[in-house]
């Protein structure tokens, strides 16, 4: 009993041990405000595990309809087995069913409508410590910080907001302050800053 309750909470030890450096980093000011401009004009939605997939394929209703990405990133639909769909867009796999059905019909148009957003876990959105909701979000063109915020329910009482910290994987793992307490308590837009796919939030809690 008590090797379990020694080894069991070891990766919560770990994981809050990293969160106490980088809100450390956050309360020395050592870390440079998050930038308030970062969305990729050009970004195009990539497909992930758990996407629902709209597939109509013109004139053929037989082989049109909506199935899943399974976990391994996969799909199954009419004539189609086991496909890679995870980490293309929409269109890029539409092409590559129609090259599928080349086999079967003629000249076939696929078309793709994503539902049930997910996305791919390397661009999720991820916001841990004292949020009311802590969780991973699909990222969206144009997303930001308070679109990611209103998500999660906002912070706790405890949460250390000003103090919070925005780790971006795209840059490297760069690390920025972010100032909730003044974005969500006092309304000041300038707090405001976009998303980058990929963000991990990390709020601490207040040490008083």
């Amino acid at each position: 009993m008590k090797l379990f309750r020694f080894t069991f909470p070891l990766r919560a030890m770990l994981a809050a041990a990293a969160v106490a450096l980088l809100a450390g980093c956050a309360a020395s000011g050592n870390l440079p405000p998050a930038p308030q401009q970062a969305a990729v004009p050009d970004y195009k939605y990539l497909i992930g595990p758990g996407d629902q997939l709209n597939i109509v394929v013109w004139r053929s209703p037989e082989l049109s309809g909506t199935v899943p990405v399974r976990p391994d990133g996969k799909i199954t639909s009419p004539l189609i087995e086991d496909m890679v769909a995870i980490g293309k867009n929409p269109t890029e796999l539409a092409r590559e069913i129609e090259e599928r059905l080349k086999k079967y019909i003629k000249d076939p148009v696929v078309t793709i409508v994503v539902q049930n957003f997910i996305g791919p876990t390397a661009e999720q959105i991820r916001v841990v410590g004292q949020a009311a909701k802590p969780q991973a979000l699909a990222y969206r063109q144009n997303l930001t910080l308070l679109d990611v915020m209103i998500a999660v329910g906002g912070i706790t009482e405890f949460a250390a907001g000003n103090r919070a910290v925005l780790v971006r994987r795209a840059e490297g793992n760069a690390q920025y302050n972010i100032r909730l307490r003044d974005l969500l308590k006092r309304g000041d837009v300038t707090a405001n800053v976009e998303m980058m796919p990929g963000d991990v939030i990390i709020i601490p809690e207040s040490w008083f």
